[in-house]
């Protein structure tokens, strides 16, 4: 029998008792009680000394009927609270002093920070803020490289593996897989992500931000998807990833792609399907809160897309302007589209060594940031700016354009590895994060969903009755390295859990062998590049990974996930809606002529129902 104190006794004895209500809370909606949940969870936990009494409480407040509380205030994934209750008083002292440095800089500014967050997508960790790397990479991106001196490099920074599910676990909070957007959306996808879902910026708005988005948005071409309909003031952007851009006859009559512009090659006599593929596609939106909805930059002319850029970058400035002159705070969320798969015509040569398409769109995202600086400076509100750059998700190695690579860690988009989910992050404040600094800790995309509520002053317009997998992680961005409040990391490849992150070690979850393990168990810090899995050496962690799974899955069970991305006619709602927009959501068939019922096949109503036949 272990030598316990009666007060930590006691102190464990609470601990144990809160758990057991948490499950029983659990339980109680499928009719489990007492007696199973202190078998199955809680009795094999429990030392011999004080399980007896635990057991006699819990029967009893069982028998009271007694139902435990959800937890209060934000929910978040199990494995947190695992966290919490062995480090919440220490947290708690530290978000006092936190409280009060947040409170002085308000004091001194008169408004809560300022806050700019920019995201591009296919970047391996390194290749941004290590001069080292790229001087072996034919390219130089010296202002972000300054801001690893200014500031943090993030060197545990993880995402989603693809950009969709990231944008979306950055907008809400959430891993991608709880909102459904867990599936990178590919033009014409006719959905988007749910009305119901709370971004950021409404979030932010709530308390008093100006917030606006501009770029790559990828998160559905649904109306109710639109930017500007999920909470943003002011949006500029595009509904969809880069591959519209190659949808020109420029392409076409390059042999890039095959089919949308029929008119360009010999007649296929055994192409008989004229509905097949889409005909007309749209770039860019524009919008503001509960106004209309514009094209902008219509296709197919190549200069427009490429357009889109400096369109998003004037407009970023131009909103940092009209917000000082109004005195409010604000959010910028600027996401660059990075490149197009067509060469802009009006500027043939190229800025890097490297020349290829990643290389080429970092230096000019580089020479922005080195703007947007230099701006910041001029209007006076440097100091009281957060400025956070980062990627998307891993290099595009797999059948992606030519240029990205892997660095320390293998894999790319779409890969559960390391290389897959792990992206170079920096972030400045001046005055408020220290320079110079590198940070080790986990940190992931969805945690800035919480932290930038805390920062800004909105923590209590965070929705309370879903999973918010984001951390707050203000104590790492201002105390610094080592003072992360996540371990630990579920990654996703679509709808399917592929692996579990747990400090140093990793399972592999997607090439697990039913029955005995198999070698999916890494130690990180030993085989970063995960070449070699290990069963026999790495057992004593199994039961670990199977018992954070378990718990994630039972927040599941009593929080659902949404199945998929959300339903609904594509591209409607644009006052100047070309006659090729609204092709793509018209009937391309006569649907008497047919023996099924379309509304049975997509779910929508007509005329949209028929839209995508």
């Amino acid at each position: 029998m272990n030598i316990m104190s009666s007060s930590s006794l006691l102190a464990r004895a609470e601990a144990e008792v809160l758990r057991t209500f948490q499950l029983m809370n659990q339980h109680s909606l499928t009719g489990n009680f007492a007696q199973p949940i202190l078998e199955e969870k809680t009795m094999r936990k429990l030392d011999r000394a004080f399980a007896p009494c635990l057991m006699a409480v819990v029967l009893l407040l069982a028998g009271s009927g007694f139902a435990a509380t959800p937890p209060e205030g934000i929910i978040h994934d199990a494995e947190h609270y695992i966290l919490e209750a062995q480090h919440g008083e220490k947290w708690a002292t530290e978000d006092t002093e936190l409280d009060e440095r947040l409170a002085e800089l308000r004091k001194k500014f008169g408004t809560p920070p300022n806050i700019i967050h920019i995201m591009w997508d296919d970047t391996a960790l390194g290749e941004v803020g290590i001069p080292e790397i790229q001087a072996v990479r034919g390219f130089e991106t010296p202002n972000m490289n300054r801001m690893a001196e200014e500031g943090i490099n993030f060197m545990r920074m993880y995402t989603e593996p693809a950009c969709t599910p990231t944008r979306a676990a950055f907008q809400t909070g959430r891993y991608a897989v709880r909102s459904g957007m867990h599936t990178v959306s590919f033009p014409v996808e006719y959905s988007g992500m749910d009305a119901e879902e709370v971004t950021i910026a409404e979030v932010l708005g709530q308390a008093g931000y100006a917030t606006a988005f501009y770029g790559k948005w990828h998160l559905g071409d649904t109306e109710f998807s639109y930017a500007h309909n999920q909470g943003y003031d002011e949006a500029f952007f595009t509904p969809y990833n880069q591959v519209p851009s190659m949808w020109v006859k420029e392409a076409e009559s390059a042999n890039v792609i095959t089919g949308l512009y029929p008119e360009m090659y010999a007649t296929d006599k055994y192409d008989i399907d004229n509905s097949w593929q889409p005909r007309g596609s749209v770039w860019t939106l524009e919008g503001t809160k509960g106004g209309k909805t514009n094209e902008w930059g219509p296709p197919p002319k190549v200069t427009n897309y490429w357009d889109i850029e400096t369109e998003a970058q004037k407009r970023t400035l131009a909103f940092i302007d009209k917000s000082v002159a109004a005195n409010k705070p604000f959010f910028i969320a600027y996401q660059p589209i990075l490149l197009s798969f067509i060469p802009d015509p009006r500027d043939p040569v190229k800025k890097t060594a490297n020349k290829n398409g990643l290389a080429e769109g970092l230096v000019k995202i580089d020479a922005f940031v080195g703007k947007l600086y230099k701006h910041l400076e001029e209007k006076g509100i440097a100091e009281n700016t957060l400025v956070m750059v980062m990627a998307d998700n891993g290099p595009f190695i797999h059948y992606g354009p030519r240029g990205m690579v892997e660095t320390l860690y293998s894999g790319g988009k779409g890969d559960f590895t390391e290389g897959g989910v792990r992206v170079p992050c920096l972030a400045t404040w001046p005055g408020t994060i220290e320079p110079q600094q590198i940070v080790g800790d986990i940190l992931h995309v969805s945690d800035l969903f919480t932290t930038f509520a805390r920062i800004g002053g909105a923590m209590e317009f965070i929705p309370t009755e879903r999973v918010i997998d984001g951390v707050d992680q203000t104590s790492l961005f201002l105390n610094g390295d080592g003072f992360s409040r996540r371990d630990y990391v579920m990654i996703y490849q679509g709808p399917n859990l592929a692996a579990g992150v747990k400090g140093r070690f990793k399972r592999d979850w997607k090439n697990a062998t039913p029955g005995l393990s198999k070698n999916e168990f890494y130690d990180l810090y030993t085989d970063p590049r995960e070449r070699t899995g290990e069963m026999i050496e790495q057992f004593h962690v199994k039961s670990m990974f199977n018992r954070q799974r378990q718990r994630h899955e039972l927040w599941i069970e009593k929080y659902p996930n949404r199945p998929d991305a959300t339903p609904g006619p594509a591209l409607t709602g644009i006052e100047n809606e070309r006659p090729e927009t609204r092709q793509i959501y018209t009937i391309p068939v006569d649907v008497e002529k047919l023996p099924f019922d379309p509304e049975e096949v997509s779910g929508q109503p007509l005329p949209f129902s028929t839209s995508d036949l």
